[in-house]
C-alpha cells in the first residue's frame, strides 16, 4: 500500500478527530454530570474490586478495551473519579478484552461495530442541541463527542497501512537469537498495535503468522506482550487534550501493562512451558510443535498474563498512584485544582480528624480563590487577544471548581456532624460550612468581575489610568486581605488576628467610599464615558464585597459565626 502526502493527512486527520471528540465528551461529561451519576459511578468503583468488576463487565459487553480506558480517562478529566477508582476499572478492562482473545481462537469473532452507530448517535444528539434545557444541551455535547471520538478511532485504524501475514513474512529470520530475539518481537508487538489500534485484530493478526509457519509459539507470545503495551497507546492520545489528572489515569495503563510485561520477559519459559503443558492436557497437541494449537496458547496465554498481572497489581493501587503522579507532576498551578486532595469519602475517620481533613481543605479552597484575585487583576492590565482569553477561560473553570468544593466539603462536614455529639465540635462544623459558603461566593463575584470587564471589551469601552489605579489599589487591599485570612486558617481559634482582619475590612470600606464619591462627581461633571463608569462602578464595589466574605472567614474561625 503506498503512503504518500495524502494518506499522511488522512492518519493526522484521523487523529485530530478522534483528540477533538474526547475534548468535547469530557467537556460535555463536566457539565451533564450530576449528583446520581458521580453517585453511582463511585458506587461500582468504591472498593478495589468493584473497580475491577465494573470494567471487565463494560469490556465485557462492549468487547472493545480502548473504548473503556478512553471513558475511564474521560470521566478522571470530568472529575467524576478519581485516580485510584479509575486504576481498578483498567486492570477489570485489561481482562474483559481478553475473553475476546477466546472468541478469536475457536469463533473467529470481531469488534462489536461501534463506528456503525457514531452516525445515528450524532443523529440523535443533533436537536438536543436546539432545546432551552441546558442538561440536555450538555448531554448532546457528551453524545456528540463520544461518536466523533470514535469515528476518528475507526478513521484512524482505517487510514494506516495494512499489514498481513505476507508483508510480515521477514519476522522468520529475527528468530533463534535467545533473549535479543524476545525483546525485539517484544517491540514488534507493540508497534503492530500501535499502528492497527487495537490488541485484539493485532492478536488475530500474530495467530495468523503462527497458523502459516512465519512465527513459531514463543516469538509469538513475546508479540503478545509488545501488543498489551501497545494497546494503551490509545488512551494516552486521549489524555492530550485531559487535565493532569487524565494525563495520570493513561499513564497508569501504561505503567501496569509495563510491569506486568517486566515480570513476564523474567518468568517468560516456565511461564510459557505450563501454558503448553495445560494445551498439550486438553488439546492433546503441544503448541511448540502444533502451529494449529497455538492460536489456543496464546489465547490462554493472554488471559493468564491479564489476569495474574491483575491479582499481583490489585494490592499496590496506592504505589502505582503515586507512581504516575511522580511520572505527570505538576506543571501548572491550575493541575492540582481539579480534585479535593485531602477528602477522602470513603474512609471512615474520628469527627476530630474529619475536621482536620476539612481544615487542610479549606485552606486550599481559600489559595484557589486568592489565584483568581490575582488572574482578575491581570485581566485589568493584559492587553494580548489571546492572554485574555486564556484568563477568562481559568476564571470560569475556577469558578465551576469552587462550586464543587463548596458541595463536597459541606456533604463532608455534613456527615461528620451527624456523628458528633461535643458542641464544642458540632460549633466548629458551623464555622467551617459558613467559611466554605463564604468562599464560594468570593469565586462567583470574581467570575462576575471577569464577565465585566470582558463586556468592557466587547463595547469598546476603556478605562481612565486614574480608574485603573484606583482598581489596583483596591485590589491590592483585597491581597492584604487575603493574606490575614490565609494566617488566620493556619492557626488555632485562640491565635485569629481578628483585629488585623477587621482593620483591612475598614480599609476597602473607606476606599469603596472615597471611589464612589469621586465616581459620582465625575458622572456629574461629565468627565468620563458614563457607560464605562458604571462597569468601573461594579468593579470596585465587588471588591468590597469580596473584603465581606474574607472578615467573614476570620470571625468564623474565631468563632463568632
Amino acid at each position: 500500500m503506498s503512503f504518500g502526502i495524502l494518506a499522511f493527512l488522512k492518519l493526522v486527520g484521523s487523529l485530530g478527530l478522534f483528540i477533538y471528540g474526547m475534548k468535547v465528551m469530557s467537556e460535555g461529561l463536566q457539565k451533564v454530570a450530576g449528583n446520581g451519576m458521580r453517585r453511582a459511578l463511585n458506587a461500582m468503583t468504591r472498593a478495589r474490586w468493584k473497580g475491577v468488576l465494573t470494567g471487565l463487565g463494560i469490556t465485557a459487553v462492549i468487547q472493545y478495551s480502548s473504548a473503556t480506558t478512553v471513558m475511564v480517562v474521560s470521566f478522571v478529566n470530568a472529575g467524576l473519579l478519581n485516580l485510584r477508582q479509575a486504576i481498578s476499572v483498567i486492570m477489570g478492562a485489561n481482562i474483559g478484552t481478553t475473553l475476546k482473545a477466546l472468541l478469536i481462537s475457536v469463533l473467529g469473532f470481531a469488534n462489536v461495530p461501534l463506528a456503525e452507530l457514531c452516525i445515528p448517535i450524532i443523529g440523535l444528539a443533533f436537536p438536543l442541541m436546539f432545546v432551552r434545557n441546558d442538561r440536555l444541551k450538555a448531554l448532546a455535547q457528551f453524545l456528540i463527542g463520544f461518536a466523533l471520538l470514535f469515528l476518528g478511532l475507526d478513521f484512524l485504524r482505517g487510514n494506516i497501512p495494512a499489514f498481513s501475514p505476507d508483508a510480515l513474512s521477514f519476522l522468520r529470520d529475527l528468530g533463534g537469537h535467545g533473549v535479543a530475539s524476545v525483546l525485539l518481537f517484544v517491540l514488534v508487538g507493540f508497534l503492530l498495535a500501535v499502528a492497527i489500534q487495537s490488541s485484539s485484530a493485532a492478536l488475530a493478526l500474530t495467530m495468523a503468522l503462527c497458523e502459516t509457519g512465519v512465527i513459531g509459539y514463543p516469538m509469538a507470545a513475546a508479540i503478545v506482550l509488545g501488543e498489551n503495551i501497545g494497546t494503551t497507546i490509545t488512551a494516552n492520545f486521549a489524555a492530550l487534550v485531559g487535565n493532569v489528572y487524565a494525563k495520570r489515569a493513561a499513564r497508569a495503563h501504561f505503567a501496569i501493562k509495563v510491569i506486568g510485561v517486566l515480570w513476564a520477559l523474567l518468568l517468560f519459559s516456565p511461564f510459557l512451558a505450563s501454558i503448553a503443558a495445560l494445551i498439550e492436557r486438553f488439546a492433546g497437541v503441544s503448541p511448540y510443535a502444533e502451529p494449529s494449537a497455538v492460536k489456543y496458547a496464546l489465547a490462554t496465554f493472554h488471559v493468564s498474563f491479564n489476569v495474574l498481572n491483575m491479582f499481583l497489581l490489585i494490592g499496590l493501587v496506592s504505589y502505582l498512584e503515586r507512581l504516575v503522579t511522580w511520572m505527570v507532576p505538576t506543571r501548572d498551578r491550575a493541575d492540582e485544582e481539579y480534585r479535593l486532595e485531602y477528602i477522602d469519602t470513603d474512609i471512615p475517620l474520628p469527627p476530630e480528624i474529619s475536621l482536620l481533613e476539612a481544615r487542610r481543605e479549606i485552606i486550599k479552597f481559600a489559595k484557589l480563590c486568592g489565584r483568581m484575585l490575582e488572574l482578575t487583576r491581570d485581566l485589568l492590565t493584559v492587553t494580548d487577544g489571546a492572554a485574555r482569553e486564556k484568563l477568562m477561560a481559568r476564571i470560569a473553570r475556577y469558578e465551576e471548581i469552587t462550586d464543587r468544593i463548596e458541595v463536597e466539603v459541606g456533604k463532608y462536614l455534613g456527615k461528620t456532624s451527624t456523628e458528633v455529639r461535643n458542641e464544642e465540635i458540632s460549633g466548629r462544623i458551623q464555622g467551617m460550612l459558613a467559611i466554605v459558603g463564604d468562599l464560594e461566593r468570593v469565586g462567583d463575584i470574581f467570575f462576575q468581575m471577569s464577565k465585566a470587564m470582558e463586556r468592557k471589551l466587547d463595547e469598546r469601552l476603556w478605562f481612565t489610568p486614574e480608574q485603573r489605579e484606583n482598581l489596583q489599589q483596591m485590589m491590592g487591599l483585597l491581597e492584604r486581605a487575603f493574606g490575614v485570612m490565609y494566617r488566620n486558617l493556619e492557626v488555632e481559634r485562640e491565635q485569629v488576628s481578628l483585629d488585623e482582619a477587621v482593620m483591612v475590612e475598614e480599609q476597602i470600606n473607606q476606599l469603596r467610599d472615597q471611589l464612589r464619591k469621586a465616581h459620582l462627581r465625575s458622572i456629574e461633571s461629565g468627565d468620563y464615558n458614563i457607560r464605562s463608569g458604571l462597569v468601573y462602578n461594579d468593579l470596585f464595589a465587588s471588591c468590597e464585597k469580596v473584603g465581606d466574605h474574607l472578615i467573614n472567614v476570620s470571625e468564623a474561625l474565631s468563632g463568632e459565626v
